[in-house]
């Protein structure tokens, strides 16, 4: 275990101190925040005394945790495994399971520190949660987080690096403009869709939880999701190609 962590803490770091990583998991959700709370770019359909905060916000820590959890791991991951390093990592005492197990915990340290910095931003601008339901969030949260690093882990075990860097930035901005995380889906074809998806199922729940309210078939989604690809991974995910 003490190895597992020790690699889990390098992971992060590594992850908090690389550019390109620390763009797409804080330093973008935060331009979106402020973009789209604080502004009237995109019109946001609101019930009567809602901010447009009480919308963004959540939906900005759900895009947060599919960036690290998705997009960050995926690519950080797939480059890994194309230069070897993964092959001789699994020849250690980690093993192949401790790389997977390191690769999460690292990915869920990032996470924290996310939502500390991004919800304090939110905070700022004027978004005011309902407290209560911040465990529901959390819960979602953890759901959104081991479903995303699962599907993350799963592409880099399975593609080659250029192909998950294309699929993984491609799917970070489907989730942005489409996918329903940070933004509801419009009513129609579209809204039946996402709602269905782990994106789409992660806003829900937050922009739920946040209000005070269960969003039971969000977190229901969010659960299978996180079963399905989690079992994907442990069975797919291979260090070398």
């Amino acid at each position: 275990m003490s190895r597992v962590l020790a690699y889990a803490r390098f992971e992060a770091l590594t992850m908090l101190r690389n550019g390109e990583q620390l763009l797409v998991a804080l330093i973008l959700p935060a331009l979106v925040l402020g973009s789209l709370g604080r502004s009237d770019l995109v019109d946001i359909a609101l019930a009567p005394g809602q901010d447009r905060l009480d919308v963004v916000a959540p939906g900005v820590l759900g895009l947060a945790i599919a960036s690290s959890g998705l997009t960050s791991l995926a690519i950080a991951t797939a480059f890994d495994r194309r230069w070897g390093v993964l092959r001789q990592l699994a020849t250690t005492p980690l093993g192949t399971r401790g790389i997977v197990a390191g690769k999460v915990l690292a990915v869920l340290g990032v996470q924290v520190v996310q939502i500390v910095v991004l919800g304090a931003l939110a905070v700022a601008l004027g978004w005011r949660p309902d407290a209560a339901g911040v465990p529901i969030a959390l819960i979602g949260a953890l759901l959104g987080s081991v479903a995303f690093s699962a599907a993350g882990l799963l592409l880099a075990g399975r593609l080659r690096a250029e192909a998950v860097l294309a699929v993984a930035n491609i799917a970070w901005v489907l989730m942005l403009v489409v996918g329903g995380l940070v933004l509801p889906a419009a009513d129609g074809g579209l809204a039946a869709v996402v709602s269905w998806l782990p994106a789409g199922a992660l806003g829900d729940a937050l922009r739920a939880a946040f209000v005070g309210e269960v969003d039971g078939v969000a977190l229901l989604v969010l659960a299978a999701w996180a079963a399905i690809l989690s079992l994907g991974a442990a069975k797919l995910f291979r260090p070398s190609a």
